[in-house]
């Protein structure tokens, strides 16, 4: 007696880079994948703006149409795969896909971040996967880890360079000493960063990240408009020469952690980091991520954090899952509708030790002014740096600080800028030891 193979049918919503790398990692590892899964997964149909790119990819012209509503409209079809990008075309085509009862992978952490919550519930009343382990991290499996591997372990923080185009933009500042600006042409050139730079070099590609972590870990989406986010555009080359002469390298971290009561942080900006941290050598394009559950301890999830062939390798992972089970288990798993009664902090609350540089007259006093301004408020000073200069003349005062709340601290820094002998506004990182 036979057994007859399953057979998964796919729409693919977008041919950019990733799905160009999808259609064509479908093609080159269907036979790993039906020998993994049990099921054959065949493309049926491919929804494209323009025809000539299906032409280019080698997509068959019989399987290519510029409607993405006939992905909707095919009953045939089991999963649609949205790569289309941004917030608003791909929402209909992600809500309408599940309300007709197909199963949805998606790359897209932005829509994700802005509309988890509703998309989520759309899929649990409909019964339907929506899967998303390329909106983190491209190809490191990091969402697997979260909803799976650590499902036994309460998530006590999340620590991650999530944005390569940031992390090889302060690689190159770091290693060639470049200026900004320098590194952010030079990542253009590389093929690193988008003509337009700002969902990258702001911070803002990151926070939707990092807000998707924290839905998986804690079980709610934070609300737009109060994720911290702080981006690249005003780090400036000397500090980060000062800050390896402390000991520190400089990173774009997302962090995400909770404390005894359940409250929760969730925070995007330019952090010193120790260099004897593991984290501190993720260097280039890459991604790492840092977990640490309460029973595991510490894991660590490293590797390419973007491109076609990294991202589309998460897709199929995801493909995989649903094919795996196919078809008898249909059930979506909700994210973001179990919070741990959790409350989510805000910046004013954060506690964090600071790097503050000043551009200082050099005169008696100086220091010892700041120092009573930072005492006053409960703030101490863990280490000095300051180069020598002629009387009356302006140098850096670099100064380490032990932990203090943001509201104290950006209160101090405020009155610090009002001394006489300050000759520039204040200039200061938060920094993560990982305790």
């Amino acid at each position: 007696m036979s057994v007859t193979t399953p057979i998964l049918r796919v729409g693919l919503a977008g041919l950019g880079t990733v799905g160009a790398s999808v259609w064509r990692r479908l093609l080159s590892q269907r036979d790993l994948l039906r020998q993994r899964t049990g099921t054959e997964i065949y493309v049926e149909q491919v929804a494209v703006r323009r025809p000539e790119r299906a032409r280019e990819v080698g997509v068959p012209e019989n399987l290519v149409t510029s409607d993405f509503g006939q992905l909707i409209a095919n009953p045939a079809l089991d999963v649609i795969i949205e790569l289309i990008g941004g917030t608003t075309d791909a929402y209909a085509l992600i809500e309408q896909a599940l309300r007709s009862g197909k199963h949805v992978i998606t790359a897209n952490k932005a829509l994700l971040a802005a509309h988890g919550a509703e998309l989520f519930k759309v899929a649990h009343e409909n019964q339907r996967h929506l899967l998303f382990e390329a909106s983190v991290a491209g190809g490191i499996p990091i969402i697997r880890a979260l909803r799976e591997g650590l499902v036994g372990n309460r998530i006590v923080s999340i620590h991650g360079i999530i944005n390569g185009t940031c992390n090889y933009i302060l690689t190159r500042m770091n290693e060639a000493g470049l200026e900004f600006k320098e590194a952010l042409a030079e990542a253009k050139r590389e093929g690193y960063a988008e003509a337009d730079d700002s969902l990258d070099v702001d911070g803002h590609d990151a926070a939707h990240k990092a807000a998707v972590l924290a839905a998986l870990a804690y079980g709610f989406w934070v609300p737009p408009g109060r994720l911290y986010t702080e981006g690249l555009r005003a780090v400036d080359k000397q500090d980060i020469v000062y800050a390896r002469k402390l000991g520190y390298g400089l990173k774009l971290l997302a962090i995400i952690k909770t404390d005894a009561d359940g409250a929760v942080e969730v925070r995007v900006h330019p952090t010193l980091i120790p260099q004897s941290h593991v984290l501190a050598s993720v260097s280039g394009v890459f991604n790492a991520v840092l977990v640490r559950g309460d029973v595991v301890g510490d894991t660590l999830y490293y590797g390419r954090g973007a491109g076609g062939d990294p991202t589309a390798s998460a897709i199929l992972s995801d493909l995989g899952q649903i094919a795996s089970h196919f078809p008898q288990e249909q059930r979506a798993r909700n994210v973001g509708h179990e919070a741990l009664h959790s409350r989510l902090k805000t910046m004013d609350e954060i506690v964090s030790r600071y790097y503050l540089r000043l551009l200082v007259k050099d005169q008696p006093g100086v220091l010892a002014d700041v120092a009573r301004i930072l005492a006053t408020r409960q703030i101490g000073i863990s280490s000095v740096i300051q180069p020598e200069a002629h009387v009356g003349e302006t140098t850096p005062l670099v100064l380490m600080l032990h932990d203090a709340s943001e509201s104290q601290f950006q209160a101090a820094v405020q009155e610090i800028a009002q001394i006489g002998a300050i000759k520039a506004p204040p200039v200061h990182l938060r920094v993560e030891d990982f305790e």
